[in-house]
């Protein structure tokens, strides 16, 4: 445990912010509808079918706790503490913002959504619209918490510890575990085996629903941790050395390249190859001045997944969270 731990000021606004997005996703978007986006939260929520007493923050930590301690054990407490704040507060953020919204304990118990904020706020008609918009509420909580280098704990602490010993990336880590939470709510809720024991196709549809949350959820949690990835990698092979055009990424683009030398496998003549990485704003000017001066010339352009070295972005350590 060190001292930034506590001192850093950015990361617990971080952490203090992203935990309530989170907490206001369920609650406004999720909760209300039984959707089961995954993670302790979506598992609390298929538990809250059989004990409607108890509010979903407060199941959350019956899994929670467990999973803090499998944390200490498997990953150290070099980030354990910003991580156990976060997912203590994060419940509690939860129960108040839901004590809050409903107007009494019999509409807290039932999650009644035309009870939220006096049935202003009913999307019941519009599923889509609410597992799409609560996804990507709470992948900005959850991208702004692991900014930190720590995470809301729950199925995250799960991710993490598959990225670290299984070498799974940490955002597919977590949609595998997330994925197999909507199982269980399938079971559960769409199945009929929890409260009200009844099946229908609409709450079969629910967990359809739910999977469209888990992709919108990591993936804006994934764009929030890596940022936009514009890159683009050209590949351009010549007949002769393109000084002219070796000239323009020197000094116009101020960027390097690599020269390669080549042999066209039906020609065997020798060629020069560059490769280089640009942005995506650059690239249509790079394609005219090739038109420009080597006519020619033959290009490949191809996203780049991750590019890490100078003037981008640092090889992580192998304590970071890499959302790819």
């Amino acid at each position: 445990m060190k001292l930034s731990d506590f001192t850093n000021i950015k990361d617990w606004l971080y952490i203090l912010l992203g935990c309530t997005l989170l907490a206001a996703g369920f609650v406004f978007f999720i909760n209300p509808y039984n959707l089961v986006p995954g993670g302790v939260y979506g598992l609390s929520i298929v538990v809250h079918n059989f004990f409607p007493q108890f509010q979903i923050g407060t199941i959350s930590y019956v899994f929670e706790i467990p999973l803090e301690i499998l944390m200490f054990v498997l990953l150290g407490s070099k980030m354990s503490i910003r991580t156990v704040v976060a997912a203590l507060i994060t419940p509690l953020i939860m129960n108040v913002i839901s004590v809050l919204v409903y107007p009494d304990a019999a509409s807290l118990e039932s999650l009644d959504p035309s009870k939220l904020l006096g049935g202003r706020f009913d999307l019941s008609d519009h599923l889509i619209l609410t597992s799409v918009v609560g996804a990507a509420v709470i992948g900005l909580g959850q991208g702004l918490v692991a900014r930190t280098q720590s995470t809301g704990g729950g199925t995250d602490i799960v991710a993490m510890i598959m990225q670290k010993y299984l070498r799974i990336r940490f955002s597919r880590a977590l949609l595998i575990v997330d994925g197999t939470v909507v199982l269980i709510g399938l079971l559960v809720i769409g199945l009929g085996l929890g409260r009200g024991g009844e099946v229908s196709s609409d709450k079969c549809y629910l967990m359809l629903y739910s999977l469209i949350a888990i992709y919108v959820c990591t993936r804006v949690m994934a764009l929030v941790l890596g940022g936009m990835k514009n890159e683009k990698i050209i590949f351009v092979i010549g007949n002769h050395r393109m000084d002219t055009l070796r000239d323009y990424i020197l000094n116009d683009l101020e960027r390097g390249a690599t020269a390669i030398k080549s042999t066209g496998l039906y020609s065997g003549e020798e060629k020069d190859m560059l490769m280089l990485v640009v942005t995506e704003r650059e690239v249509m000017r790079f394609k005219q001045i090739i038109k420009q001066f080597e006519p020619n010339a033959f290009i490949v352009i191809t996203d780049a997944y991750s590019i890490y070295g100078e003037g981008f972005r640092p090889l992580p350590n192998p304590s970071e969270i890499v959302p790819e």
